[in-house]
């Protein structure tokens, strides 16, 4: 997978199609609220699974009840690219079995 970084114009217009998900300065960030902490903590080993599956790792912060991650690309500077996408997109898609929202 592509580690070059992408245009601003190109993370906004695929951010379209991860509903919740938006553009900082440190990346993509998402939170979710989940119905418990036990729900967000089985989240958050799920993501971990996810990001070890792709050798990409985000900044994964468990709270009471809720998960929140901002991924970017160390190899490419802290910018965003195909990678980070990649990973949200099965986080997007693991995200329904816990229950979060």
């Amino acid at each position: 997978m592509a580690t070059e970084a992408l245009a601003q114009d190109a993370v906004r217009e695929r951010l379209r199609e991860l509903p919740g998900w938006s553009l900082g300065e440190d990346g993509i960030s998402r939170a979710y609220r989940l119905g418990s902490h036990f729900a967000a903590t089985a989240m958050v080993v799920h993501i971990a699974q996810l990001q070890e599956e792709l050798n990409h790792h985000s900044e994964l912060t468990l709270g009471y009840n809720t998960v929140s991650l901002t991924v970017s690309t160390h190899d490419a500077g802290g910018a965003v690219t195909d990678k980070d996408f990649e990973l949200a997109r099965r986080v997007e898609a693991a995200a329904p079995g816990h229950g979060a929202n």
